[in-house]
């Protein structure tokens, strides 16, 4: 008993330090679970940090392990001191700034590596515990992914347990983990709640201003030599669309981004439009019914919504340019879904503005002799007649499509029509549009992407940053604007079959765009509409589609008041639930407060009950005060209590065994008798 009453009064000493609290010495055992806290939220950034800091870190964190394995003294403040130092410095460097994302977090890298250290308090860790909760937080700039909110999650409960071996002391790594899951049951309904009804934001909400659209790939406002190319090593998604029926032929999957007028022998660019011709409104004419869909764009920085050529109807907030393209009014900058109508066979600006035509036909002097010799040859042919000759050059003799061409010199087209013969899309666009203009024929080169690939899970056609293509169109009198594309002329399966059937298996295709196995195609089948799911109803859960579900709940147009109210009232309600849950289980769990309920419980029923603020020291004392019979007893038991609920011995089997046996060990009630 006199034990147990100085080690309480031990724990509530005060410092050294007026006004300062105890620092509780850390426990070598719980360590390593800080170990992997700060391995567990840090590691993933070494995909995003440079390859020297990822070194210095992993290093840090096996040092400190083997520090702790052997059991020695931790490293002097003062070379911790330089390594910060040494750190900052080197970050500065690489990065040029300590601020902004990428800097910030390999900031935070590094502190979370080096604050293990110098932790011998518990202090100490609670500081690695809520630095790992911010870092946390951090991996969202980089993905939002399904994959990266599974990570995080296992990682919020393995800090969560941490905090729960840090207060809890020693016990079973199977039963942390149980509580820190059991605890993260319960914040489940909030989240629930928080999600549906917290009020959205429009724009991308993990991403800081200076950089929240950096990163993104797709077409670019230029295209020269390897432009296309490099963008077809990427798997990545760059939208999908759904077709209100069956989608057309593969052949007929051309998505129009931007259009290129302006060429300046090595480069394409799009021309700025006289103010005449940029006022002037396109006139497309659909021939058939129109196909209706949607596409859901990634995002890519650029107005382009990369609509099926040629779009007839447009979604609200954007127009079709004077050179066909679909632009939005601001560009995409977040995952959005859009509806079209669109027309393979077309009639687009019959009659044009002369401006735009002048331009067609603009080429830079004094290069390419051989390339304008030959069109000289054709230009006295029709203008059909013209691009057909180039297309039977083009199928006819030997020309190559692969990603790998030749590097070409100031006189490209000639290089290419003559000599080496190798190229991609935008070699023999070029080249067509080059003979065309030279010819006298109005020509232009188009970006885009075409073809797709239908997903049968989802019902999706998936359009890659693989698929990326360009094509060419001339102007023909009475037709307006006709596409012609010189690739399929060289590879007709690229446009048939795609871009993995007309490459050789040894090009440098994306692996996910080149699978063989069935098995292998339908496993990413089914991750990509997993993925696509996922982005419309938990990332893309913007303000809109808020309004949709709460819609279909019975709710229309709430507003803040409202939405504010019953966020409230649903948050409390939760929380009354969640405890009158966890409680009684809490209480029934829990075999030393059930032990010492029962005796108390005991006493009550021979006329000693116990006030709720009696700790079980006075409880002792005024037993022994009013039942001198019990005190020895009543005593021995509140001093198994008290140690085993605010000592050092809640693990104590021994103990508890003994506190159960004193509620035994009480002698029977005595009857009264008339």
């Amino acid at each position: 008993m006199a034990k147990v009453v100085k080690h309480l009064k031990a724990v509530g000493k005060p410092s050294a330090s007026p006004g300062s609290l105890p620092l509780l010495t850390l426990e070598h055992g719980a360590i390593p679970w800080l170990l992997a806290v700060a391995l567990a939220t840090a590691g993933p950034h070494a995909a995003h940090l440079p390859w020297w800091l990822s070194l210095l870190v992993g290093g840090t964190l096996l040092w400190r392990a083997w520090l702790w394995q052997q059991r020695c003294p931790l490293p002097p403040r003062w070379a911790l001191v330089l390594l910060v130092i040494g750190s900052i410095a080197a970050i500065a460097w690489q990065f040029g700034t300590l601020l902004g994302k990428d800097a910030g977090v390999a900031l935070l890298v590094v502190f979370m590596a080096l604050k293990p250290m110098e932790m011998s308090s518990r202090r100490d860790a609670l500081v690695v515990v809520m630095l790992g909760y911010f870092l946390l937080l951090t991996h969202y700039l980089y993905s939002q992914s399904i994959p990266t909110g599974a990570w995080l999650l296992a990682a919020l409960a393995l800090l969560t347990a941490a905090l729960i071996r840090l207060h809890g002391g020693a016990q079973p790594v199977a039963t942390i983990l149980r509580h820190a899951l059991l605890l993260l049951a319960q914040a489940l309904p909030f989240m629930l709640i928080l999600y549906l009804l917290f009020p959205r934001v429009a724009g991308p909400l993990w991403g800081l201003p200076q950089d929240a659209y950096s990163g993104l790939s797709g077409l670019s406002e230029e295209m020269s030599p390897g432009t296309i190319s490099r963008l077809t090593l990427s798997g990545a998604i760059a939208f999908r669309s759904r077709f209100a029926g069956e989608p057309p032929e593969k052949s007929d999957l051309y998505w129009r981004g931007p259009v290129f007028d302006e060429y300046d022998g090595h480069t394409w660019r799009a021309h700025a439009l006289p103010a005449k011709a940029a006022k002037q409104l396109p006139v497309v004419t659909g021939i058939g019914a129109p196909l209706a869909y949607s596409s859901i764009l990634e995002a890519h920085n650029r107005r382009w919504l990369l609509a099926l050529d040629i779009a007839t109807r447009l979604p609200p907030d954007s127009a079709l340019a004077p050179t066909l393209e679909a632009l939005a009014r601001e560009p995409v900058r977040v995952r959005t879904q859009f509806s079209f109508a669109s027309s393979i066979d077309y009639r687009a600006n019959v009659i044009e503005a002369p401006a735009i035509l002048q331009q067609a036909l603009a080429l830079p002097k004094a290069i390419n002799p051989r390339t304008r010799a030959l069109a000289s040859e054709w230009a006295s042919r029709p203008p059909e007649k013209i691009a057909a000759a180039a297309l039977a050059m083009f199928r006819n003799e030997d020309f190559y499509y692969t990603l790998r061409p030749s590097l070409l010199g100031p006189n490209a087209m000639d290089e290419f029509l003559f000599d080496n013969r190798r190229g991609f899309c935008e070699h023999y666009a070029s080249a067509f549009v080059f003979l065309m203009r030279a010819a006298g024929v109005p020509a232009r080169v188009v970006a885009g992407y075409q073809g797709g690939e239908l997903n049968p899970v989802d019902g999706y056609l998936v359009v890659r940053q693989s698929d990326a293509h360009a094509w060419a169109e001339i102007w023909l009198a009475g037709q307006g604007w006709v596409r012609f594309d010189p690739t399929a002329a060289v590879a007709p399966s690229r446009i048939e079959q795609g871009i993995d059937a007309a490459l050789p298996a040894d090009e440098p295709l994306p692996m996910i765009v080149r699978l063989d196995s069935d098995w292998l195609r339908q496993l990413r089948n089914r991750w990509e509409a997993a993925n696509n799911t996922w982005n419309q109803w938990v990332l893309g859960y913007n303000p809109q589609r808020q309004r949709e579900v709460l819609s279909r709940l019975g709710w229309r147009d709430p507003d803040w008041r409202a939405m504010s109210a019953s966020l409230a009232i649903l948050c409390a309600l939760a929380l009354l639930l969640v405890t009158l849950w966890t409680l009684p289980r809490r209480l029934a769990a829990d075999p030393v407060q059930r032990a010492w309920q029962k005796y108390c419980a005991a006493l009550k029923r021979r006329g000693i009950p116990r006030a709720e603020w009696e700790g079980p020291l006075d409880f002792a004392h005024r037993v022994a005060r009013e039942k001198p019979d019990l005190a020895a007893l009543t005593n021995e038991a509140a001093g198994y209590y008290a140690e085993l609920r605010y000592g050092r011995s809640a693990s104590n089997g021994q103990l508890l065994r003994r506190l159960q046996q004193c509620v035994r060990r009480l002698p029977p009630r005595r009857r009264k008798h008339s």
